[in-house]
Order: structure tokens, then C-alpha cells, then sequence
């Protein structure tokens, strides 16, 4: 009740958990609390945070990145007055604001969030938190793991997290890294022996209780049914909680999980038969791209053993650790069966990149004909939970097995939205990746939309996997592929499966799609298929392609105007047009483009003036064009000067955008095309469209003084993005490569 005045002064010297109190009062006042929340970062994280220019509030990435410090230990509250108050609890107040948080190593933080005395900073989080990451990632031993199952369970299964990504992870712990995947996916044994019934949380409890109770009901009304038509079976015979057994023994984290099928089956050539009636070792190499390390066969244990324990588990003793494993792992050997029953019946599985191991296993009548895997309990008797839209691996290698487990869990993983592998050394893995999101494809409740694959080699030509990736998602709509290089080995390459390179592309909803090439060449021929069959798209990217000849690109505009007539965006990078000034000049009329954008493309690497004054006479006459990205081209001083023509008094150009990075620009050619754009703004009565301008490593750093001079008189017509950028080692290896 403070009046403005006052309070505008007493905001300052509050405590944050004060400050967090007066924000409704301050807001009532019509004061922005904004300004001392940037001083207390400044104070406080001593860091420049990245991309600050787009920080819309101070006051959530002061608290989220609090909370993150605090809990990995690297902030002291005592370090700062306004933290140290008794009245102040770190974690529990900051973590209603927490929207992404990322554990790292031994999991600490994971311990931490799970123990009894932050029970209501993880309810918080459960309903704060969208994204969750993992980085750098250690092996970590059983107590550590029961947390983080806990953890998964309550931000995931029963709360808000929409994304989980893993990031640097050069040799993963293949357990762990299964189990966040799995329960990600949505999965989760409750009776394992990471999860004591003790553990579960309090909706689990009500869920179980509520379907416990409808089960008793469903199964007594089924009983007395069954008893009124007269048939006298054993399984007539029993209560109605033993007859729904099995799936209280999913739902539920106090009674043990169910026996399944008899543990071990004779196949007719003697094997003992693990799964779907094969041995251990043909259906888990049915489905591999490449055999299965010694290690894995050694953890698949005689189906013996594994009854045993189920015995032992079912007196209330819990399993020991390796249960764990072969949990995880058979996601992976329920390939035999799981994902053909996702596919349509009767689909041939040649359409798939190759018919070679990584397609789904076609190989044993029993796969479809037998039950699932005996003795362990599989996903289809594990309890299904709300599952992540998002998943990213980044620079985590996966390996066969690992593939078929996350091929598996994407059969099913109705809720993915996105998909983003990066260097992940897939190589002939990816065409394992695609059996689970061809299968998931064909279920009526997939919302798959986004596909992006990036690694170091590639396993096949670019466009041939465009072609196979739409052939079996038509339902994409951004599909990004970028590759550094070929193949290591030139005569390591499969052959072009004639299957998908002769059938013809379904119609796609394909909007977005990315292609970096690892310096191929670019055949319009072979894009061509994919355009037509993509009449939504909107954006265009093309990166490292070599051009085969000087036709090239003029058969690639044609196509794109007869193929595409909705495309918005187009982007070209790393791609040699020095020689193709009539086709730059052709996109730049285009009207029905918003967005070019010609980076490190050599423009004027052997232009004229002309070339320079025709490209400006072009994007004046242009008014559908709104941005026009030109980095790392060589403009220079003089060339940056010129384009300043294009706002003159006579333009007809509504462009707002424009990038000119990395492009030899020095502070006093700046000042200059600041000078000249104030005066096409006097003469244009105060009016330009123009509202962004990107300078990012450019030479501002050889004359401070005249480079703030331009920046702060550029700031006063429009958004200036700029950084510090020291051009003198920068400049050595511009002369290296001239």
C-alpha cells in the first residue's frame, strides 16, 4: 500500500525473497522490477548471459539459473545480502519459476530434488518444469539410479516436462542411458528393483487404489457371469483379485510384478527360446545392424535363473541389480514382436532403407505367433504413463542395441512430436531408427512432426535418404539432415535400395526441409521427386552442395517455381555462386520469397560494380522481400555503404531485415552507411521499414570510438546485433584462405 514514489525507492534495498513479495505491489504501481533484477545478475552471476539481447525477464532467468547453481553447489547464499535470509528458502522459492534445469555427472541433483526435505521443491518443479537435461553424464551406482527413477517419474509420468535431451556423453553407461529413454517413452516397472513400494508417490497410490477397485468390480461382474453360463474352468474359479493379478501387479508398487509366460520354450532345433520362440542370440541379431557385442549375449541369462529370482521377487524379496538390465533391454528384443504388430498387417519390408539387419525381423514364423519375452517383464506389461513430445541426443553414441531399444519405444511413442539425433555415429543404425518411426507412422494417434539427423558421416547419398525418410513419414513437416562428411571408406556405401529409389514420393506435408550436404553434389534431378511431392513447403535450406554444372541452379529455380508455389524461405550456405549472378539475381525479384539468404557464398568473389548495383535496383523493386541475410560474401566498407541505396526515397522495398556479418566491415565504413541511411530517412519523412541489422565478427574492434559512435547513432533507427569480436587472430585466417 506503499505509495509509487516510495516504493520506487525501497525496491532496491530488498531482500530477493522480498522483492518477490512486493512484484504484485510494483506491478500495481506501474513499476517495472526489471532493472534490479539485471543488477542483481550482474551482481550476483558475475557472467553476461548468452543471448541477453532476447531476454524478455530478468527476473525468471535471475531465479532459474539461482536455482540451478544452488543446486549443483556452486552459488553461496551467504555471498550476497539479498540472498542470506532466514525468511528465504533457495530452492523452494525459486523452483515455482524453473522452466528447464539440466543434472549433470553423478546425478547430485537428482539425490538432492528426491530426499524427503525437498518433497515440495519437486512438486514445484513438477509443475514448472517443461525441459529436461542431461549433460556429461557419469556412471552412478543403484541408489543413485532408484533417484533418478523417482525423479523421471514424478517430472514426467505425473508432471509437466515436455523435453528431454542428452548432451556429451562419449561412453555412455548403456543402463542408464536406457533407462531415461525408457521412461521418457512413458514406461516404467514399478516393481523393479529400483523402486520400492515404499517410494511410490501419492498418485500412483490413488491410481492403483482407484483401478484396483474397479477391477474387483469388473472381475466379480465377470465371475458371476461366468457362473451363470455354466462353464467350470480353473480360471472360473478364482477371486477377483487373483484373476486381475497381473495388472495390479503393473499398476501397482506394493504388490510384485507378474510371472509371465513359462519361462523357457523348446524350439524345435533344441535352442531354449528367450523370445518370441527364437534362441537369444538369432532374435536379438535379427534386428541389429551390427552383431551383438559379447558382453550383451553374457547378460542374457538361461531363463532358469531369471524364474527364480520372479519367485524370489513374488515373497516380497527384490531382484538384484541386473534386473535392471534385462528390463531396458528387452525393449530392445521385443522388436520380433512389438513392432510388427505396430506396422500394417502385411507391409512389405523392403520399403525400408534396407532389407538388410536393422529391419524388422521377418525371419521366424514364431515372432508373430508366440507370446512376448518370458520370464522378464516386458513393455507391454509395464504400466504406460504421459510420455515427452521432444527427445534430443546430442554426441552420444548409440550402438545396435541401443538403436532397437529406441526403435522400439518409438513404435508406440504416440506423444513425440520432435526427434533431434546429433553425431551419434548411427551410420547403418539409421535405418533402425526408421523401422520405429515407420511403425509409430501408421498409428492413428501419431504426432510426429519433426525429424532433424545430423552426424559426421553419412551412411547414404543426402537425397536418397530425403527420399526414404518421406516415403515412410509423409507426415512430417521439418525434416533436417547435415552431414560434415561421406562415408570414410568410398566402397563402405550400400547400394541405392531399388525399392526406394524407384517408388514414388506419397504427397508429404513436408514445410521445412534442411539439407547439409557433405560436399555433393547438388542434381536437381534427384530433388525433384522430393519437391513435387512437397507442395506445403515453406523453407528451403541447402548447405555445403557443390554445384555439377553452370545449369544447375537455373534448372533448380525452375523446378522450385513450378514445384513449390508456397516456398517463403530459401537459403543457400557454403555454396560457390560466384559464377551464377543472372540465378542471384533471379531469387532476388522472386515475389513470392520473404526470406533469401546467401551465406558464405562467394557473391562478389568475381563481380563487378554492376553486379553490386543491379542486386541493389532488384531488392528496391522487391516489396514482398522482408530479410535478406548476406554473411561472410566480402562486402567490405564500400559495398555496405552502397547497399544503404536500398531504403533510398524512390524504393518500393519493404525489407526489415538485413545480416552482414562476418563481412570485412571496418568502424569508419559503418559510421559512413549510418550517415547515408539517416539521410534516405529525412527524405523519406521518417519512415523505413527497416528494423533489424546483424554485424556480428565483423572489424569494429580497430576504432572503438567510431564503432560506438555508429552503433549508438544505427540503435537509434533499429535493432543493432553486434558482439565483441577480436578480428586480429581472425584476420590471419581470412588472408590464409583468400
Amino acid at each position: 500500500a506503499l505509495p509509487g514514489h516510495l516504493l520506487r525507492g525501497l525496491l532496491p534495498l530488498l531482500t530477493v525473497f522480498h522483492l518477490e513479495r512486493a512484484e504484485d505491489a510494483a506491478r500495481r504501481a506501474g513499476l517495472s522490477t526489471q532493472p534490479i533484477w539485471r543488477k542483481l545478475w550482474d551482481d550476483v552471476m558475475k557472467t553476461r548471459p548468452p543471448n541477453s539481447e532476447s531476454i524478455t525477464c530478468w527476473r525468471k532467468k535471475f531465479l532459474e539459473t539461482f536455482f540451478s547453481n544452488v543446486l549443483h553447489g556452486v552459488l553461496d547464499v551467504s555471498s550476497d545480502w539479498r540472498l542470506n535470509d532466514r525468511h528465504f528458502s533457495p530452492l523452494l522459492h525459486s523452483s515455482p519459476h524453473v522452466s528447464q534445469l539440466t543434472l549433470c555427472n553423478m546425478l547430485q541433483g537428482a539425490v538432492e530434488l528426491t530426499a524427503e526435505h525437498n518433497h515440495r521443491v519437486l512438486e514445484n518443479l513438477a509443475g514448472s518444469l517443461r525441459i529436461l537435461k542431461f549433460q556429461h553424464l557419469l556412471s552412478c551406482d543403484q541408489s543413485v539410479k532408484r533417484s533418478l527413477v523417482l525423479l523421471l517419474h514424478r517430472l514426467i509420468h505425473h508432471g509437466s516436462v515436455s523435453q528431454v535431451s542428452m548432451y556429451s556423453w562419449p561412453v555412455p553407461d548403456t543402463v542408464l542411458l536406457v533407462l531415461i529413454l525408457t521412461m521418457s517413452a512413458g514406461f516404467w516397472r514399478s516393481g523393479n528393483a529400483l523402486a520400492c513400494h515404499s517410494s511410490l508417490c501419492g498418485l500412483c497410490r490413488e491410481e492403483d487404489k482407484a483401478q484396483s477397485q474397479e477391477s474387483v468390480q469388473e472381475g466379480a461382474g465377470r465371475g458371476c457371469n461366468a457362473e451363470r453360463e455354466g462353464s467350470g474352468g480353473e480360471s472360473q474359479k478364482r477371486s477377483p483379485e487373483e484373476a486381475n493379478a497381473p495388472m495390479n501387479s503393473v499398476l501397482s508398487g506394493h504388490r510384485s510384478p507378474p510371472l509371465q509366460n513359462p519361462v523357457c520354450e523348446e524350439t524345435s532345433s533344441g535352442h531354449t527360446s528367450i523370445q518370441g520362440g527364437s534362441s537369444p542370440h538369432t532374435s536379438s541379431e535379427q534386428l541389429s545392424c551390427h552383431p551383438i557385442p559379447p558382453k550383451t549375449r553374457r547378460r542374457l541369462k538361461p531363463a532358469v535363473g531369471r524364474k527364480r529370482r520372479c519367485l524370489r521377487r513374488s515373497r516380497g524379496h527384490y531382484a538384484d541389480p541386473e534386473d535392471l538390465y534385462d528390463f531396458v533391454f528387452t525393449v530392445a528384443r521385443e522388436n520380433n514382436s512389438g513392432l510388427l504388430d505396430k506396422t500394417t498387417e502385411g507391409e512389405n519390408t523392403e520399403n525400408c532403407i534396407s532389407s538388410s539387419p536393422g529391419s524388422p525381423c521377418t525371419g521366424h514364423a514364431g515372432c508373430k505367433k508366440r507370446g512376448g519375452p518370458a520370464g522378464i517383464l516386458s513393455l507391454k506389461a509395464a504400466h504406460h504413463f504421459r510420455s515427452v513430445s521432444t527427445l534430443e541426443l546430442f554426441s552420444i553414441p548409440l550402438t545396435g542395441e541401443t538403436c532397437r531399444t529406441l526403435s522400439n519405444l518409438l513404435s508406440s511413442w504416440v506423444s513425440l512430436e520432435n526427434l533431434i539425433l546429433s553425431y551419434n555415429g548411427l551410420n547403418a543404425n539409421i535405418s533402425c531408427i526408421l523401422s520405429g518411426l515407420r511403425a509409430l507412422a501408421h498409428h492413428p494417434e501419431c504426432r510426429f512432426r519433426v525429424l532433424r539427423v545430423s552426424d559426421v558421416f553419412s551412411h547414404m547419398p543426402c537425397m536418397e535418404l530425403v527420399r526414404c525418410i518421406l516415403s515412410a513419414l509423409p507426415q512430417l513437416h521439418t525434416l533436417s539432415l547435415s552431414f560434415d562428411l561421406k562415408n570414410q571408406l568410398e566402397g563402405s556405401r550400400p547400394e541405392v535400395n531399388p525399392n526406394c529409389s524407384k517408388a514414388e514420393i506419397p504427397e508429404s506435408c513436408l514445410e521445412v526441409l534442411e539439407i547439409r550436404f557433405p560436399r555433393e553434389p547438388l542434381h536437381t534431378a534427384f530433388l525433384l521427386p522430393v519437391l513435387k511431392a512437397s507442395k506445403s513447403l515453406q523453407q528451403l535450406s541447402l548447405d555445403s552442395a557443390t554445384l555439377p554444372c553452370p545449369q544447375e541452379l537455373g534448372l533448380l529455380l525452375e523446378v522450385l517455381r513450378e514445384c513449390t508455389p508456397d516456398l517463403k524461405k530459401l537459403s543457400f550456405h557454403d555454396v560457390n555462386l560466384a559464377e551464377h549472378q543472372k540465378e542471384v539475381l533471379l531469387l532476388l525479384q522472386d515475389p513470392g520469397l520473404q526470406e533469401i539468404t546467401f551465406s558464405f557464398c562467394r557473391l562478389f568473389e568475381s563481380s563487378t560494380a554492376e553486379f553490386l548495383s543491379e542486386i541493389i535496383n532488384t531488392v528496391k523493386r522487391n516489396s514482398s522481400l522482408k530479410s535478406l541475410k548476406l554473411p561472410g560474401n566480402r562486402l567490405g566498407n564500400h559495398r555496405l555503404v552502397a547497399l544503404a541505396d536500398i531504403f533510398s526515397e524512390d524504393s518500393s522495398s519493404s525489407l526489415c531485415h538485413l545480416d552482414v556479418s562476418s563481412n570485412c566491415i571496418k568502424p569508419d565504413g559503418l559510421l559512413e552507411f549510418t550517415k547515408k541511411l539517416e539521410g534516405h530517412i529525412q527524405q523519406r519523412g521518417g519512415q523505413l521499414p527497416f528494423t533489424h541489422l546483424r554485424l556480428f565478427q565483423n572489424w569494429l574492434d580497430q576504432d572503438a570510438e567510431t564503432a560506438q559512435e555508429a552503433l549508438q547513432r544505427l540503435k537509434a533507427m533499429c535493432s543493432v546485433v553486434n558482439d565483441a569480436w577480436d578480428s586480429s587472430q581472425a584476420f590471419a585466417d581470412y588472408i590464409s584462405v583468400m
